[in-house]
């Protein structure tokens, strides 16, 4: 069953798709830049979902992320899409580690996330910028403080202790 078929598949149910997905991409049976391709091209549903299944099989093995997924998610931190925009936030916290150099953008887009109303993607971009932080790479010098102004603002604790547990591991 090809990606199309899977997903026009109205007796699978949306998380069995992303599982399907994860699984394919796991196995390489499903080439990552396909499913960006046709992601890309989907409507906010559907590439919510195949973004979900990046998420998914990245968390297993970082990895399976080259440098077109990890330009692929920092560019969908900003579609208007809440899930969209926690799922990326998602592969980009679990995938940072491998792109040391490409983090520019990703903290950019994310800083702007922390502002959304949406809970779940201020929780994602706290754990993808807090993931980048944990690296203690030369984008600290400026992270670090935007990060210790941005959880004196969270009114959420869930949040604001992601930030605080990265920001105490930076400082030992």
């Amino acid at each position: 069953m090809m990606i199309e078929e899977l997903i026009k598949d109205k007796a699978t149910k949306s998380k069995e798709k992303v599982d399907i997905i994860s699984k394919w991409i796991m196995a390489t049976s499903l080439p990552v830049d396909e499913l960006i391709a046709f992601a890309e091209k989907s409507k906010d549903p559907v590439k919510a979902t195949c973004i979900e299944a990046l998420e998914y099989a990245t968390k297993q093995n970082p990895d399976l992320a080259d440098e077109t997924v990890f330009t692929f998610v920092t560019h969908t931190l900003t579609e208007k899409a809440p899930r969209i925009k926690w799922e990326s936030a998602k592969v980009i916290g679990n995938t940072a580690h491998l792109f040391p150099k490409k983090l520019d953008q990703a903290i950019a887009h994310l800083v702007a996330n922390t502002e959304h109303e949406g809970t779940v993607v201020r929780w994602s971009a706290a754990f993808a910028l807090s993931e980048i932080l944990k690296m203690k790479t030369a984008h600290n010098t400026s992270l670090l403080p935007t990060l210790e102004s941005i959880s004196e603002k969270e009114e959420k604790n869930s949040i604001k202790k992601i930030y605080l547990d990265a920001i105490k591991k930076t400082k030992k």
